[in-house]
């Protein structure tokens, strides 16, 4: 297979028409290639890379169409007639073949594995879509945005004041079946709950009125933890609250300074008690010498203060070898 890249950092020679959605989420740069097997067929490859792996996943999911298959390439892909899309780390992948073959996924497997992997913070991925209920969801309807752009371009059924991406808001839109036809959940990530509460109040003070004629639009809405969920479209009021129920967050606190303990460094713990071992060894060769040597000086300069010294001293004997009772004695 021959071929050659062309590199960019321009946006708008990613795509031209969503550039400024590319910026919202991060874009860095792109490549391109259009490769040709020994057959004659063409493989199309177009790669764009963001800061991050959000950015990687939330591009995917705008232009991941709702009749699209799923594929098992990493991390998520999706494929529709000839067209593959995928993404890894932080690069998202758009894959055209001249015409499939039993080797296609394997193919672009292999290219998956030869992408550099995002590692750290970049390559976290956002949690609010976790959210999203998966009863009812119109499958590949889930759409993540992080600005006023995407917001827009998603036909989302907030405005980007209400929102607040100032705030450090992160959004993701879902289509969901009921009785009454599609429904749209918003749920909407906030920094902390007190900031969530505080949009939520901005939010329902924007809530559609009544139009003169015909029931009023579905708006229902709650919070849970920082996020702030919306149901609109056509549900009724038992089953958009069936949605909202279906949101609840649930805070993992984590410790990342863990304090050490022995079991950590067991080696250090045998070291140290070498040394003390030592220590106190060294300390009693000292007090041995000492106290022999004093006596040995005794003996020398005082023989009669010695001699009455070891009498004192002296240590009681049981004489456990001889047959009479033993009695203890001084000297």
């Amino acid at each position: 297979m021959t071929g050659s890249a062309s590199v960019s950092k321009d946006p708008s020679v990613a795509d031209s028409a969503n550039s400024a959605l590319l910026n919202e989420y991060g874009f860095t740069d792109s490549a391109s290639a259009t490769y040709t097997r020994d057959d004659g067929r063409k493989l199309t490859v177009r790669a764009a890379r963001f800061s991050d792996a959000t950015g990687a996943y939330g591009a995917f999911t705008y232009y991941k169409q709702p009749q699209m298959l799923h594929e098992e390439i990493p991390d998520l892909a999706s494929s529709w007639n000839e067209r593959v899309l995928f993404y890894r780390g932080n690069v998202l992948v758009d894959a055209v073949f001249q015409k499939l073959s039993a080797m296609s996924a394997a193919e672009l497997r292999s290219l998956s594995a030869k992408l550099p992997v995002a590692t750290g913070s970049s390559a976290e991925l956002p949690a609010v879509p976790t959210y999203l209920p998966k009863k009812s969801y119109v499958r590949n309807t889930a759409k993540y945005v992080v600005g006023p752009v995407g917001l827009e371009k998603i036909d989302a059924p907030l405005s980007a004041d209400a929102v607040s991406f100032k705030d450090g808001a992160e959004v993701v839109l879902g289509k969901y079946d009921t009785m009454q036809g599609e429904a749209t959940l918003l749920l909407i990530s906030y920094p902390t709950p007190q900031l969530a509460a505080e949009r939520l109040r901005a939010i329902d003070a924007t809530r559609p009125a009544t139009p003169p004629s015909g029931p009023a639009p579905a708006f229902f809405d709650k919070r849970t933890g920082p996020i702030v969920a919306l149901v609109t479209g056509s549900a009724s009021k038992d089953e958009a609250e069936t949605l909202l129920n279906a949101v609840n967050y649930e805070a993992n606190v984590t410790w990342n300074e863990r304090a050490p303990t022995a079991r950590d460094n067991i080696g250090g713990v045998v070291v140290n008690s070498l040394i003390l071992a030592g220590i106190l060894g060294g300390f009693a060769i000292i007090f041995g010498v000492a106290f022999g040597g004093f006596r040995m000086i005794l003996k020398r300069l005082h023989p009669e203060r010695a001699m009455a010294f070891s009498e004192q001293t002296e240590f009681i004997s049981l004489h456990l070898d001889e047959g009479n009772p033993p009695s203890p004695r001084n000297g």
